[in-house]
């Protein structure tokens, strides 16, 4: 796509790595960059006007941001993890706009088709055949939740799946682009399932993709809304 006026316009919110990693692949993804929102900026007045801001800042910044954006009509993407247990306040306000909000904590197609993977493996083992649940996650030093969303969201699927409590263990060490284990643990034998993150060029390609999706839609969704599963 090289014709600029069919791009999607998009506010950058928040320009640590995952922002200027957004920037750098936005032009192959048919997005436009407009602007950057960042930490200290108060006056809307400087904002330019987009059609999607993505919002890779932190959990205290989505409370104040997000209302903000949606009130100038800016449908949101929202990879920002740390704020999900207020995400019923958050969508009861947002839900006031005529918007469209997709949130995840991990953007990347292939971890969210691993949670389908998950999800069913759980039917069969845990609620069907008696096996033990559990999840490992490993990521860089400086990441500061833990668990990470994304083994939160695991847990929740696999929870849901095969109706019983699943443990998380995390590591916190180097430079550790992501790494998501689930685990089914029986007498005399096991399954583990894997993915592996190389890089974070997943995350934000698929931020850019939901991006694009999202334009034009009303309402809360999820990458299982965006993907069809």
């Amino acid at each position: 796509m090289t014709d600029t006026a069919a791009r999607v316009r998009v506010l950058l919110v928040g320009h640590g790595r995952m922002g200027r990693l957004v920037e750098q692949l936005a032009e192959a993804s048919g997005v436009q960059i407009v602007g950057h929102l960042t930490r200290g900026q108060s006056s809307d007045a400087t904002l330019p006007q987009a059609d999607v801001a993505i919002d890779f800042s932190t959990a205290e910044a989505v409370y104040v941001n997000a209302p903000r954006l949606a009130a100038r009509g800016m449908s949101l993407v929202i990879g920002t993890t740390g704020w999900q247990a207020s995400e019923s306040q958050l969508r009861d306000s947002l839900g006031r706009f005529p918007v469209g909000v997709i949130a995840a904590p991990n953007f990347a197609i292939g971890v969210n088709a691993f949670s389908v993977i998950c999800e069913r493996a759980a039917e069969l083992l845990v609620r069907g055949s008696g096996f033990a649940p559990w999840i490992h996650e490993a990521h860089h030093a400086a990441k500061k939740d833990a668990p990470s969303g994304t083994a939160i969201a695991l847990r929740r699927v696999v929870e849901a799946a095969g109706g019983t409590a699943v443990d998380i263990a995390s590591t916190r060490a180097g430079h550790i682009p992501g790494t998501h284990t689930v685990g089914f643990d029986a007498v005399g034998e096991g399954i583990t399932l894997t993915h592996t993150a190389r890089d974070r060029s997943p995350f934000a390609r698929g931020a850019l993709e939901a991006a694009r999706w999202i334009h034009g839609r009303r309402g809360w969704f999820t990458m299982r809304d965006m993907l069809g599963v």
